[in-house]
């Protein structure tokens, strides 16, 4: 495993949600159930394994929206893009 780029290509995701999270969408609402359909039929499949489920939230302090991968008996999360550290760099880079 390349470790160098994975770190790459998540840099370029990090960089990339600020500008996809703020584009207005004409149809925002139907768009967002679909994403929420799409979201609990990949768990329902247990694409990321039986005890991992896949999560999209909005981290409070950057308002950055954040994609997880969580063990759901301990909330453990497994992968995060952005990683936690590119968020908290995010918020030190605004103060």
């Amino acid at each position: 495993m390349d470790i160098g780029a994975i770190s790459s290509s998540i840099s370029r995701v990090a960089q990339d949600l600020p500008a996809i999270a703020t584009t207005i969408l004409p149809d925002k609402s139907a768009q967002n159930r679909e994403v929420v359909q799409a979201v609990k039929a990949l768990n329902q499949a247990e694409m990321f394994g039986e005890e991992n489920e896949l999560q999209f939230q909005r981290d409070q302090a950057s308002k950055q929206l954040v994609i997880r991968i969580v063990n759901r008996k301990t909330q453990e999360v497994i992968s995060q893009v952005p990683p936690e550290y590119v968020l908290r760099l995010a918020e030190a880079f605004k103060k």
